[in-house]
């Protein structure tokens, strides 16, 4: 048994009497020096957790120590023992790089000798020296994480507090932090690692599952994953539409939860049951089980393939097979060239994906497709009109989601549904309905006074869909749509938005979740820039496959075509 550095004892935090509690009665150890992975859904409780293990909340019942020290008597010496790095980037946006590291190391009292050494060593650790003299707010996502992480290490912690740190983050970046993490373990820090991608509980030592303020688990995730043993296939050589096969099979009584995975589906089993009443339909073969496998068998399954926001979204007309033309697009900001030359067609009914590296230029290229931008050079069309010649005619026929929450966090969901509506054109009886039928679709009834800032996370992303939905547009743009959400969440989204292809709308998303990507009917992979693939995401794991690795996923593909693309190009 190893050493035990938290103990956690008959927790709860109750925040009003109005709601319910955020945690319950919750006990645990954490051991010293490992990696503990801390999942759950949204509004679980992992961020009330991690705060009451930082001494910043105090439990309403209950006790946590922390190397014998009380969060709530010694709470100066936990501050001490412990790094905390916050879900929200906490860093100061208008200082550089050093301005903060100098920051938090007054902040934390680093003696001044031994500040220079110090943020040698850090800047070496995340990769951020040649970035000392730039501001925060100027930093990609996976660079502002890795400050984040830096300026909690300031100080060297026997406790390192992680609140979601890959969220936003592009593949190549997730492995870098992953990285820095586990130099650290080997250092005897112990990290809690509270994360909504499942793949990453699998690289901790040990697991905390929360739902609605409770511990359901505690232990190795190998074990955990073990509960959906033989229950977990892949539907391969699938003729037709893969997106209908997958409904049809989730209406299935003994089907769990599947997804898409490029040209297959993949799907588990409830407990107890055969995959017979299946074969006659599909070709079926086993295939490994997963952590998120298990956790949603956990939960009491996924949420089914229907979509009421499909159901009640008219047609789309019969017309154009070109939907959205990128016609050599190219931004320049200043001398900085963030597009170069970007070409690329979507059809009609399509899920087209843009993936890259933080920075690469995909979220410039999507604002220019959405209008949002003016391209220094090329065109944007989208339902054949150009977005430079007649913009408002092109817009009221998009759908857009950006990837920060875009709406008024200060007015109240009925009030941002009341304002969208209006900007799409919707007036009377039409805007009351799409109102009415938002709120039904995505149960947003008991948030309807509430300001937006207040959701629980999953409640802004469906608030934000339905007001880039409301007005049923023919194309729909979709920034990081489901960033830091969690699976079963995750995969309502996709639900609506299958649904909404087979209406016939056509979709544009970015997303740095491989397994998302899965959905998409092609990708094209942008890089400093440029379009440096596009292909389907099986034709995209299939450039990636060697001797050694003959079955890559999409994360193994989007680096290796990176590190290739830099080998071929250097700077």
């Amino acid at each position: 048994m190893s050493e035990v550095l938290v103990e956690i004892q008959n927790l709860t935090k109750i925040f009003s009497e109005e709601q319910p509690a955020a945690l319950k009665n919750v006990n645990a150890l954490i051991p010293k020096g490992q990696i503990v992975g801390l999942v759950g859904p949204d509004g679980a409780g992992k961020t009330t957790l991690i705060r009451l293990l930082a001494g910043l909340l105090a439990p309403t019942e209950g006790k946590i120590t922390v190397a014998g020290y009380d969060t709530l008597q010694d709470a100066e010496w936990i501050h001490y023992l412990s790094g905390y790095m916050p879900q929200k980037f906490g860093l100061y946006e208008d200082l550089t790089v050093l301005q903060n590291l100098n920051l938090y190391a007054e902040l934390r009292g680093v003696p001044e000798e031994e500040k220079e050494p110090t943020f040698e060593r850090l800047l070496a650790f995340t990769g951020l020296k040649p970035f000392t003299a730039r501001f925060a707010k100027d930093l990609s996502g996976g660079m502002k994480q890795k400050l984040g992480l830096a300026c909690a290490l300031i100080k060297k912690p026997l406790l390192l507090l992680l609140d979601e740190p890959s969220v936003g983050v592009d593949p190549i970046s997730r492995r870098e932090l992953w990285s820095m993490v586990m130099d650290l373990v080997k250092d005897e820090v112990t990290v809690l690692w509270s994360t909504s991608y499942l793949d990453e509980a699998e690289k901790c030592q040990t697991v905390l599952l929360l739902n609605e303020g409770e511990l359901l688990y505690n232990g190795d995730p190998v074990a955990f994953t073990e509960r959906v043993k033989d229950r977990v296939f892949k539907v391969t050589e699938i003729e037709g539409d893969r997106r209908k096969l997958l409904y049809q099979i989730l209406q299935n009584e003994n089907v769990m939860d599947g997804t898409i995975q490029g040209r297959d589906l993949r799907i588990v089993l409830k407990a107890n049951t055969s995959p017979d009443g299946l074969e006659p339909l599909v070709g079926m073969v086993p295939d490994s089980p997963r952590f998120e496998d298990a956790f949603i068998d956990l939960l009491g399954g996924g949420p089914g393939g229907k979509s009421a926001l499909a159901e009640k979204a008219p047609q789309v007309a019969d017309g154009l097979k070109t939907v959205i033309s990128a016609d050599n697009l190219t931004k320049k900001f200043g001398s900085f060239v963030a597009v170069d030359n970007v070409a690329f067609t979507v059809k009609k009914g399509e899920i087209f994906g843009l993936l890259g590296p933080n920075g690469a230029g995909k979220s410039t290229t999507f604002k220019m497709l959405c209008g949002l931008l003016r391209p220094t050079q090329g065109d944007a069309i989208v339902s054949d009109l150009n977005l430079q010649k007649a913009p408002g005619a092109a817009r009221a026929r998009i759908g857009y989601m950006a990837q920060k929450f875009s709406l008024y966090g200060n007015l109240s969901v009925r009030q941002n549904l009341d304002f969208f509506s209006g900007i799409y054109n919707l007036q009377g009886a039409a805007q009351e309905q799409s109102i009415e039928e938002m709120i039904e679709v995505f149960n947003l009834q008991q948030y309807l006074t509430l300001s937006a800032d207040t959701l629980p996370l999953g409640f802004k992303q469906r608030l934000a869909l339905a007001c880039a939905t409301m007005h049923h547009p023919d194309v729909l743009f979709l920034d990081e749509p489901t960033s830091g959400v969690d699976p079963i969440t995750r995969r309502e989204f996709w639900n609506h938005i299958n649904g909404l292809v087979g209406k016939g709308v056509t979709v544009m998303v970015t997303t740095h979740f491989m397994d998302e990507a899965e959905y998409c009917d092609r990708i094209a992979l942008v890089y400093r820039g440029k379009v440096i693939a596009m292909e389907t995401p099986n034709a995209l794991k299939d450039l990636s496959k060697s001797p050694d690795h003959p079955n890559p996923t999409l994360e193994d593909a989007f680096i290796k075509l990176i590190g290739k693309y830099d080998a071929d190009n250097p700077l």
